[in-house]
């Protein structure tokens, strides 16, 4: 082989070794075409945009080599269903889907599409998958929930209200993996001497109904559960929770970054685009059921400190030194 020749089987072989390595178990030139299921509304692009970034950055790009098909229940968990069977329809070869009633409803429809799912809490207890290690069958995903998270959020209003000594949650209880974590904070709460008024949401009007009865009963401190009603009215949450003047704290930074007082919990961005790591392995060739379920590994705790002094709240120093970002 002459020099030239040898230089260009090496530039050559370089580019291909450089190249990304985009859907190897696919056929040369098919594009893959991927069912997105968001449980909450539009109001969740920046999620939708970050699992796009980590789609990416794997090599799968949009128009080219992958479709990416979104549907939005509008924080209706009785649509999932729907959208589901319409993505099936549409013959895609995986199914995302957020929350534990949207991973429920795709696994009730189909055994054979591979399943990703995120924000399940409980994914044995909620019957998603059969074990975390091996959840087997066609789904895969990853976990929204600790005990210790949700304790944490006891703890974060305790040290902000030493004084308190009855706190109120709101969540929906038609999804399972928040039922499994009133179940941990009221066993917390015990635990601590205090008193846990559980507050069941469906809908809008559910909330004020709530607010309403908070409002009567005057709980020092509220909880706020992340689920598809509460993430998907979050906006009218934080306004009545400033109305009423009720320190609360929320389970994302969503909450806080319009105005909510605090948050503990798993950086739901960063977890979006871990879930454009299991698609590739997926579309690679990967079982979903050999996947191990991951457990959340990224937390924030972010205060808004405009609304602790319009509250009328110092933030303990000790607080603030945790704090992984403070909006001023």
């Amino acid at each position: 082989m002459g020099q030239v020749q040898r230089r260009r089987f090496l530039n050559i072989a370089g580019a291909l070794l450089a190249a990304p390595l985009v859907a190897e178990a696919q056929p040369r030139g098919r594009v893959a075409r991927i069912g997105l299921v968001v449980a909450g509304t539009v109001a969740a692009n920046q999620l939708v945009e970050s699992f796009r970034d980590g789609l990416r950055k794997l090599g799968w790009i949009e128009g080219q080599n992958i479709i990416i098909e979104i549907r939005y229940a509008m924080g209706d968990t009785q649509l999932l269903p729907v959208l589901v069977a319409e993505l099936l329809r549409l013959k895609v070869d995986l199914i995302v889907t957020t929350s534990t009633p949207g991973a429920l409803a795709a696994k009730s429809a189909t055994s054979e599409t591979p399943i990703v799912f995120s924000m399940v809490s409980d994914p044995v207890a909620s019957g998603v998958v059969a074990s975390l290690a091996r959840p087997g069958g066609n789904l895969t995903g990853w976990s929204n929930m600790l005990p210790e998270t949700s304790r944490k959020l006891l703890e974060l209003l305790q040290q902000l209200i030493p004084k308190a000594s009855r706190f109120a949650v709101v969540f929906d209880p038609a999804n399972g993996g928040k039922l499994l974590e009133v179940q941990v904070l009221r066993a917390d709460a015990q635990r601590a001497g205090l008193t846990l008024q559980p507050l069941e949401v469906r809908n809008l009007d559910d909330i004020k109904a709530a607010f309403a009865a908070m409002t009567r009963e005057r709980p020092d401190g509220l909880v706020v559960l992340q689920d598809t009603v509460t993430g998907s009215r979050r906006k009218e949450i934080v306004e009545l929770a400033a109305s009423a003047r009720f320190p609360a704290i929320y389970q994302v930074s969503e909450f806080v970054d319009i105005g909510g007082l605090m948050c503990y919990g798993l950086n739901m961005v960063a977890q979006y685009r871990r879930s454009a790591v299991y698609v590739d392995k997926i579309l690679r060739g990967a079982k979903p059921g050999d996947l191990p379920v991951e457990q959340p590994t990224v937390f924030e705790l972010v205060i808004n400190l405009k609304t602790a002094k319009a509250l009328g709240l110092a933030i303990p120093q000790s607080i603030r030194l945790r704090a992984d970002r403070l909006i001023e």
